[in-house]
């Protein structure tokens, strides 16, 4: 198993307080694939916590393992609670709000049908939908499965974002978008950081430089590098290194 290198880690300063999740020591087998080998890492209470990595290196099963989705050992702590052997229902009414790479709207539900899934009394008519999508409150009647890429984005992020949160997991928001679209998530995604931490798996590196205070790297299921946000990626050859990319290629957020 491979341990984190010592020489590519540059820590962030933490915020004063306690973190809202850690995980220690988590490991996840599929089979005979041992996705996740003891990965431990804190996300604290405030701002965007990225979590990166090359294709294939675990970032998505870390996300499930955290909301029970996938079969796991170690421990996981929200706000100092053990979580580990919940399930997944019951993790989510605890206060972690997850939206998925696949988004998993109702394509035959209108967008408002959508939302009162979640918040019966209000649907598209919440303060929070009406301040943070507007486009939506327009498109309230439109079934789900007309809209484009992005506005199913958006319909995810805005039923998560009808309950309470104490944490938000979310999964590659801005996956297949234009850039236009990328530049609305990354504004969504930054004011809602404001009030609830979020841990945010994403590619796009402009979008982790504009909106990213902290980032946590995964190599072949390991955490090779943490650190402040701007440290990595403002450094072309540690990017290259950890992630086999250079910010040059990366599209706008």
């Amino acid at each position: 198993m491979t341990e984190e290198n010592p020489s590519t880690r540059a820590d962030a300063p933490e915020p004063p307080g306690p973190p809202v999740l850690t995980l220690h020591d988590v490991h996840v087998r599929y089979g005979g694939s041992h996705i996740l080998q003891g990965v431990s890492f804190d996300v604290p209470a405030t701002g965007v916590t990225a979590l990166l990595g090359r294709n294939g290196v675990g970032k998505t099963t870390t996300l499930r393992s955290i909301m029970g989705l996938a079969p796991r050992t170690g421990r996981i702590l929200l706000q100092g609670n053990e979580i580990q052997a919940q399930r997944t229902a019951r993790i989510v009414r605890g206060g972690i709000g997850y939206v998925p790479e696949d988004r998993e709207v109702f394509g035959g539900l209108t967008v408002d049908e959508n939302l009162r899934l979640v918040d019966p009394d209000h649907g598209v008519d919440a303060p929070v939908v009406a301040r943070l999508f507007p486009d939506l409150v327009t498109r309230r009647g439109q079934r789900a499965g007309t809209l484009s890429g992005g506005q199913q984005q958006m319909v995810s992020l805005a039923r998560v974002l009808l309950r309470e949160n104490a944490l938000l997991l979310i999964d590659e928001p801005t996956k297949g978008l234009a850039p236009k679209l990328v530049t609305e998530v990354a504004d969504v995604l930054a004011e809602v950081a404001l009030t609830t931490p979020i841990l945010l798996v994403e590619q796009n590196l402009p979008l982790v430089r504009r909106i990213a205070d902290r980032v946590v790297v995964l190599d072949a299921g390991v955490v090779v590098h943490r650190g402040a946000a701007a440290d990595l990626v403002g450094d072309a050859d540690l990017t290259r290194e950890l992630l086999g990319v250079s910010m040059r290629r990366e599209g706008a957020a």
